[in-house]
């Protein structure tokens, strides 16, 4: 995948976080014991890292003005993000937006970097698997608007959709998930009813 693309995927695939073994060697004459053996893991960043993450990283300035802007689609760049966690830099055009969706059972943050997002999310945690159509209770909906340097962190299976409503000024926005997305889930929406529309995994995206 090369650095800045023409439509954007919500997420990508990195190496999870890994560990190391070493063994050290022994001052014991022959026969010698078996090594001893110690592991460091790379520990899972929270939602509060993710939100220091993706503000901190808004502020680079010349990173943001690092991402190639295109009016007719979205474009990205991959990051790095903190503790094996996968990280993007969003461009958004005017009237452009992700649709509903969900995250499976990562968490994440988001910041708006430039510009203004509005983010329409459900306060309801959806059956995991087994469904195609769900109608929603009064009272699940949302809404926020995102200007420049405000973010939100979310739990798993969180259902939203993100949108950049501005009639005529480019929105730019930093993402950090974790771990890395195994799974989307999108829907469409008709007043109360939600239908699962298509499930993807990060070969969709890649």
């Amino acid at each position: 995948m090369s650095s800045a693309h023409s439509a954007v995927p919500t997420a990508g695939s990195v190496p999870s976080p890994s560990s190391t073994a070493s063994s050290a060697p022994s001052s014991s004459p022959s026969p010698a014991p078996a090594p001893a053996s110690s592991s460091a893991a790379v520990a899972a960043p929270t939602v509060t890292e993710l939100l220091e993450f993706v503000r901190r990283t808004a502020r680079d300035e010349a990173l943001i003005a690092s991402l190639p802007l295109d009016p007719e689609g979205r474009t990205w760049i991959r990051l790095d993000g903190p503790g094996g966690s996968e990280a993007w830099l969003i461009g958004w055009p005017p009237g452009t937006g992700t649709g509903w969706h969900d995250h499976a059972d990562s968490i994440g943050a988001f910041t708006t970097a430039a510009g203004a997002l509005k983010e329409h999310s459900l306060a309801v945690r959806l059956p995991t698997d087994g469904w195609k159509t769900l109608e929603l209770t009064d009272g699940v909906d949302r809404s926020r608007e995102l200007a420049t340097g405000q973010g939100r962190a979310f739990g798993q299976n969180h259902v939203h959709e993100v949108l950049n409503e501005s009639e005529d000024v480019h929105a730019v926005s930093v993402h950090a998930y974790y771990p890395p997305l195994p799974r989307i889930r999108r829907f469409s929406r008709t007043g109360a009813v939600l239908r699962l529309e298509q499930t993807e995994s990060p070969e969709d995206w890649q």
